[in-house]
């Protein structure tokens, strides 16, 4: 029986309540997959700053360190807003990504098919989307120097060293050999010197991935395209500032954030996160999604103990819930069962175990 540590981080708001459904989930596939969980519960966010007067104390980071994979549920919160940038529960977050080296944050789109109806677009359009955005997580204008401000002027820098590039571009073309063997590059080579430069670096190391087909996008095109025929994309190797945008509209074609699990990976850690924030209107109330936390865990499964089989399990674990029609609020449409957070984790973890 393999062991792995797992950090838990629950975080604020419904992170508490979804973090639960996640564990249930982990446990129940331990069962089949020959891992044997150890858990472990820190603070982080609002909740941490309550306690210690910090969102993200060393003694958590060093637990992170320790383990296999962490998992966080959400922070943030109204109760927090007031207070310094550098004690916000969001602070938090871009600390945990920086000291871990968390550089590639991976946001699947997938649209399910009992789901369809719940998206914007059209049916024809958004049945069968199935692709990933693979976002730069620790570089470009959110982190370049100088930056700054006067009463007069705003300035920021977008960089990107040449190991940057590379890494995120080996992550994507090692992630598009497991998918459909697709990927295309977004950049705006036409007018940032710094776009031309990620394009050059990421054909020099497509060299080496001659399995996979390469495309380049401009930017705006690939917002275009998400939205008028998402079906052509397999993988999407963005900057930060780019797959921070494009990750969020792609994100809504599959009709709600609380169906969206998240990967941030680096070359040691991961972390695994639900999209969809700590919803504090609804803590508390058994009215969270938890779909998004389940398919977080089903990521973790393929991306950081390599078993794919599992992971599929998950997901069609969820699909067949979605299918059998239990709805949460957010999701929730005339004809469905109206569900609570536990009953819906409860069927999903049902129909796991019939798909064994």
């Amino acid at each position: 029986m393999e062991h792995k540590k797992i950090t838990l981080l629950p975080g604020d708001g419904i992170g508490q309540e979804v973090t639960r459904s996640a564990v249930q989930v982990m446990k129940a596939a331990a069962q089949f997959s020959g891992i044997e969980f150890e858990f472990q519960e820190c603070l982080m966010g609002g909740c941490s700053y309550d306690a210690h007067g910090i969102p993200l104390t060393d003694e958590t980071l060093q637990v992170c360190f320790n383990s296999d994979a962490v998992f966080l549920g959400a922070v943030g919160g109204y109760k927090w807003e007031t207070l310094p940038h550098h004690l916000k529960p969001e602070a938090a977050l871009l600390k945990l990504r920086k000291e871990l080296g968390l550089y590639t944050n991976i946001r699947p789109a997938k649209v399910y098919e009992p789901l369809i109806d719940a998206s914007t677009l059209k049916r024809s359009v958004v049945a069968g989307v199935d692709f990933v955005v693979l976002r730069e997580l620790t570089g470009g204008i959110y982190f370049g120097t100088p930056r700054g401000m006067t009463a007069e002027s705003g300035w920021n820098t977008m960089v990107y060293a040449k190991e940057e590039v590379e890494r995120i571009a080996r992550m994507g073309f090692e992630i598009a050999r497991k998918r459909n063997g697709r990927v295309t590059s977004v950049d705006k080579a036409n007018v940032l010197e710094v776009s031309q430069f990620w394009r050059n670096v990421v054909h020099e190391v497509h060299k080496d991935y001659q399995d996979v087909q390469l495309s380049d996008m401009y930017v705006d095109n690939a917002a275009m395209q998400i939205v008028r025929d998402p079906k052509q994309f397999d993988v999407l190797l963005t900057s930060n500032l780019f797959g921070d945008i494009l990750s969020d509209i792609a994100g809504m074609i599959t009709g709600s954030l609380g169906m969206l699990p998240s990967a941030s990976i680096g070359a040691k850690y991961s972390l695994y996160e639900p999209v969809h924030g700590s919803a504090p209107d609804i803590a508390g109330q058994k009215k969270a999604n938890p779909l998004a936390a389940i398919s977080s865990v089903a990521m973790m499964f393929a991306y950081t103990f390599n078993l794919k089989k599992t992971s599929d399990l998950i997901e069609s674990a969820i699909d067949k819930t979605l299918a059998d029609g239990l709805r949460t609020p957010d999701i929730f449409s005339e004809g469905c069962k109206l569900v609570t957070t536990d009953e819906m984790t409860d069927a999903v973890i049902g129909n796991l175990n019939k798909v064994l």
